[in-house]
């Protein structure tokens, strides 16, 4: 991991990951997890069309995509086709942007040693690809202010490890759990979730006081919605704690309208959750009191069209948090194709083999 950080900063690219740092299920060797339909062609073609030597290609079809998933897809071709090292892979790296229907990886081969794998790898491009793109899509957007994936509890927890190198990939370092920074050495952070506030019966100053106590190397970024009231409760907050804290998190839901709207005229715009409004008002109200070093942090139901808009807009944002758009899995998809058999072109009606100058021929072992 500290080579993978050491390339990172002096080339600006991910250094290519290894069969060592994926944690891979053993049930893919049987096909556990391939389409039914691959693991009957592998058996048809042991019996009947045995020695054929094929090309699969994979590309999607959309532009400006970031590709991510390659050397999770070439490990898993390492560790689970049959006889590895006759075949001849090629590919781009994670990181790498792409556009439609350009080859990322071609495999040449016995069909029989790694045809049964096509649906898991069309599967790990689609979705790292899809996370590293979203990432990839907000990050040209919002420059240089941070910006924290909160992607953790937005699908099954499996998807943790990958989707956290996907993010990371893409150039966010900032993640909720261990797990998202597992291939590339990172660590969750955070500090309170709205629960704490309810087990301190909504007194948010007690809630910040005992993180503190139980914390207290570190300074407090409190939520800050959980009684709908953020402008108010952010300055109580602020200076109860003075300079101890470091930022408020807005965290309104799409259903509310924040009490500082009460005696508000809102018809000429959408006052529902966390609004551009409301954060104009919160960081004049904490300036005017004299709290202009408290952070604003935001986060529920952002998507890349809302901080455009925001960024256009210079809404005085200090972190972005960022969950369900980052693992949206329609972004990218990928299709796995035979383009050539025994090194002539056949592919059905429709594909063909595509040249590549950038592909770039993968060692066995890679580790």
């Amino acid at each position: 991991m500290e080579q993978l950080e050491i390339n990172l900063k002096k080339q600006g690219k991910i250094s290519r990951l290894t069969n060592k740092t994926f944690k891979f299920d053993p049930r893919l060797k049987d096909g556990f997890f391939s389409a039914n339909y691959f693991l009957k062609t592998k058996q048809i073609v042991l019996e009947n069309l045995k020695g054929h030597i094929v090309t699969m290609q994979w590309f999607q079809r959309k532009d400006d995509v970031m590709l991510c998933g390659i050397d999770e897809a070439i490990a898993l071709l390492h560790t689970f086709a049959n006889h590895p090292e006759n075949l001849i892979i090629e590919s781009l790296n994670d990181g790498d942007i792409i556009n439609k229907n350009e080859p990322v990886l071609k495999v040449t081969g016995h069909y029989e040693d790694f045809g049964f794998l096509e649906s898991v790898i069309d599967g790990i491009l689609a979705r790292r690809s899809s996370v590293a793109t979203n990432v990839y899509y907000v990050k040209k957007i919002i420059g240089d202010t941070p910006c924290f994936s909160m992607a953790d509890r937005q699908d099954d927890y499996l998807t943790q490890i990958g989707d956290g190198y996907a993010t990371f990939v893409a150039g966010i370092d900032k993640v909720s759990t261990d797990a998202q920074g597992l291939w590339w050495g990172g660590k969750g952070m955070g500090t309170m979730p709205h629960a704490l506030i309810e087990m301190c019966q909504g007194d948010v100053l007690k809630a910040a006081d005992i993180y503190h106590k139980t914390f207290p190397n570190e300074k407090v970024t409190a939520l800050i919605d959980y009684n709908n009231d953020v402008i108010n409760d952010s300055l109580k907050l602020a200076k109860h704690l003075g300079h101890t804290l470091k930022a408020v998190r807005v965290d309104t839901s799409l259903s509310l309208i924040d009490h500082y709207f009460d005696d508000k005229d809102t018809s000429n715009f959408d006052p529902h959750g966390v609004c551009k409004e409301l954060i104009f008002a919160l960081r004049k109200a904490l300036d005017d009191a004299g709290f202009n070093y408290v952070q604003i942090v935001v986060s529920s139901s952002f998507t890349m069209e809302k901080i455009k808009q925001w960024k256009k807009l210079n809404v005085p944002v200090d972190l972005y948090g960022v969950g369900t758009y980052f693992v949206n899995n329609t972004t990218v998809g990928f299709t796995g194709d035979l383009v050539k058999l025994d090194g002539k072109d056949e592919a059905k009606v429709g594909r063909k083999d595509i040249p590549s100058k950038r592909l770039e021929k993968v060692n066995y072992p890679i580790y």
